[in-house]
């Protein structure tokens, strides 16, 4: 397996973890190696996600760059964007989903790299989106003070609600039954059958990072050095810990044979892996951890396709077919509304989830070499450099 993080330094870290062989009444040693450091953006990294080949970033210099894990190369940008990117999800091999500050969510080929769909999502900044687990449907939240369910089998827009403020995070849970939507430090925790919210969890500080453990408990990020897991059916802190010396910025969990894992960076420049327990009660035993002596802002893990991950929980909810769209005037925010996304799909029918939207590649949005983008940048320097003797 791989950590790899992004930094305001514009670099991104891949650390190569091995467990080491357990002895006979001792803890299993965990060691992070340093495996590559890659300059490749021109401003601070913001996001990043990882199927089973590639690693991709988004960065504030509006591209997103890709990296091919097995050869270990830099594989080219895409160039689509025009903001910084703020959300990267992979959902299977297949498909990358991005969204930015220009409004947009771009649903892309992972295999030929091309732009399948852009969709203008949000009036202002896109802040975060996710994907549910059956590939039917996504969630988003933006600047325009909206939570919005998209269909990704058609590409469109399902349903829209208004929320008060701007949400900042929205995240499914493993099964697709709850969704979560935070602003500032509150966590709306709602079911997928009502579309309602069920209770709110309050964190101490603003929520930086969550990640699900389990269909039931949610581990929280803020800014502060304390990691908390919360249990969104009763809304209680079932425990925390001091998980580093500033804040944390990210948090990303997977479970491999024996071992549930979370994993943390933050502001300290540290990456952690952590050992949880089955009883969520208890805090997490420190496994290992890594100084990259950096302002770290993302985390993601590559799990080369060799490793045996364990599927612990049982197959995601899907979202139930519906009745036609709801009369003109009607105020009612039903489960039904949210679910519509699954009202056309056919469970014989081949092409399903992100599938469904147009294989044709949108015009001027494909694959930029890593050598041609910066023989551009060198070119668009140039001109800027004429521009400025000119007005001299």
């Amino acid at each position: 397996m791989e950590l790899v993080a992004g930094c305001y330094e514009q670099v991104l870290f891949g650390f190569s973890v091995h467990p080491e062989p357990k002895a006979s009444g001792s803890r299993q040693k965990w060691t992070p190696v340093a495996d590559f450091t890659h300059h490749a953006h021109t401003a601070s990294l913001s996001a990043v996600a990882a199927n089973s080949r590639f690693v991709v970033t988004g960065s504030k210099d509006e591209t997103i760059h890709i990296y091919d894990m097995k050869k270990k190369l830099d594989h080219g940008a895409l160039v689509h964007h025009n903001g910084t990117i703020t959300c990267l999800k992979f959902h299977g091999n297949r498909h990358l989903i991005s969204g930015a500050e220009d409004g947009l969510i771009c649903v892309w080929d992972a295999k030929k790299w091309e732009c399948l769909k852009s969709i203008k999502a949000h009036k202002g900044h896109v802040t975060f989106l996710s994907i549910h687990p059956s590939g039917k449907l996504a969630l988003s939240v933006g600047t325009d003070k909206t939570l919005r369910t998209w269909n990704l089998v058609e590409g469109r827009s399902a349903f829209i609600k208004n929320i008060k403020q701007n949400a900042h995070i929205v995240e499914w849970s493993p099964r697709g039954e709850k969704y979560v939507v935070v602003i500032l430090n509150k966590i709306d925790v709602y079911h997928l059958d009502t579309a309602a919210v069920s209770g709110t969890i309050t964190n101490e500080k603003r929520v930086s990072s969550i990640t699900f453990l389990s269909e039931s408990v949610l581990a929280v990020a803020g800014d502060e050095e304390v990691v908390r897991f919360f249990d969104i059916d009763s809304l209680t802190c079932l425990c925390e810990f001091k998980a580093h010396e500033n804040r944390v910025k990210d948090l990303f969990s997977f479970e491999i044979p024996e071992h549930h894992v979370i994993v943390t960076a933050s502001s300290d420049g540290f990456i952690k892996m952590w050992r949880l327990t089955q009883d969520k009660k208890i805090p997490p035993s420190l496994l290992c951890e890594v100084n990259t002596n950096a302002r770290l802002t993302c985390l993601g893990v590559w799990l080369d396709s060799a490793t045996d991950t364990k599927e612990s929980l049982p197959p995601a909810a899907e979202p139930s077919a519906v009745s036609k769209e709801q009369p003109k005037g009607s105020k009612k925010e039903s489960g039904d509304a949210v679910q519509e996304a699954a009202r056309q799909s056919k469970p014989n029918t081949k092409k399903q989830g992100l599938i469904g939207v147009s294989e044709e590649p949108t015009k001027g949005s494909g694959l930029v070499a890593a050598k041609k983008r910066r023989v551009g940048e060198m070119l668009e320097k140039k001109r800027k450099k004429k521009k400025i003797r000119v007005m001299q």
